[in-house]
């Protein structure tokens, strides 16, 4: 029986992650209580105990614009702590499983990013997600990077959570309309991932490092994130949720300043992990309504 590491339980992703990996083997999950990422001894402590085929990273410092005033920190958990995991991973021939995002690009043009295109990170989060990739690929043991975009799910903070707060309190919103991107449920991702681990169970390790790198993960689609909400009011009313919202305004980015600048355009070109591993992704648009009522309930 393969022996997992899952990294970050108290997000979004990592809770999702749990029910999913524990079908793969012996789970072992951590959240920030019992492993923090900025301690690089506990870190190596814990996966020489365990030495486990396969650790899941679905820890990141996420915090995007307190990145920019705790650089430092950003960088221990999202750069410095990849390195480590992926050190242990190659010392006991482990998979390292772990996720990226969007922001390591420069959000310019309007065509989907793929994997092989410069990266060029506008903040603080971007930079220290690609310095993780980086680290990754230089320590060569196996891994799979997924980057994705506009993460939701049931468990944790989310941009839907805070939709639905405002939309039960208040009768008008202005939401950004020219910033583009997937939403993508951590359902999704978690789905995926287990799908592409259970095509490796016979030579584990031989066949993810032949796949070792990097691969887009978002659902199918795009739009905005006025668009995501409208979608996501609508989702709310089918399912008899009671909204005082009347009005939505579409508004520019520019009208709504942040610490951390971010990228214009989240489209992630998704070619690369279909061919690789023989998969359908689905839309974003029914990737959220799946996601209702259960959100409610959170």
């Amino acid at each position: 029986m393969q022996r997992i590491v899952l990294t970050g339980t108290n997000g979004q992703l990592g809770h999702e992650m749990m029910g999913r990996l524990s079908e793969l083997g012996e789970l072992h999950a951590f959240d920030r209580s019992t492993l923090d990422l900025t301690n690089t001894e506990q870190i190596r402590d814990i996966m020489r105990t365990l030495n486990p085929h396969i650790i899941v990273n679905a820890a990141a410092y996420t915090a995007v614009d307190r990145a920019e005033e705790e650089p430092e920190k950003a960088r221990l958990v999202n750069a410095q702590a990849p390195r480590i995991l992926a050190e242990e991973a190659k010392r006991c021939d482990a998979l390292l499983v772990h996720y990226s995002t969007d922001y390591v690009f420069d959000g310019q043009g309007n065509k989907p990013w793929t994997e092989d295109q410069p990266t060029a990170p506008l903040s603080v989060y971007g930079e220290t997600k690609r310095a993780g990739e980086l680290a990754i690929a230089e320590v060569g043991c196996a891994h799979l990077i997924f980057r994705t975009s506009w993460v939701y799910g049931l468990h944790g903070a989310n941009f839907v959570k805070t939709m639905l707060k405002l939309a039960r309190e208040r009768p008008q919103l202005s939401i950004i309309d020219d910033q583009i991107g997937a939403p993508t449920s951590a359902q999704v991702i978690s789905d995926i991932s287990v799908k592409i681990l259970r095509q490796g169970q016979h030579a584990f390790y031989k066949h993810f490092l032949e796949y070792s790198g990097i691969y887009n993960l978002v659902c199918n689609g795009e739009t905005s994130w006025y668009g995501f909400a409208q979608q996501i009011f609508s989702e709310a009313r089918k399912c008899g949720e009671k909204l005082a919202l009347q009005d939505v305004h579409a508004i520019p980015g520019s009208q709504y300043p942040t610490l951390a600048t971010r990228p214009m355009n989240s489209r992630l070109n998704t070619d690369k992990i279909r061919a690789a591993f023989d998969i359908k992704l689905p839309d974003w648009e029914s990737s959220l309504a799946r996601c209702f009522p259960g959100i409610l309930d959170k």
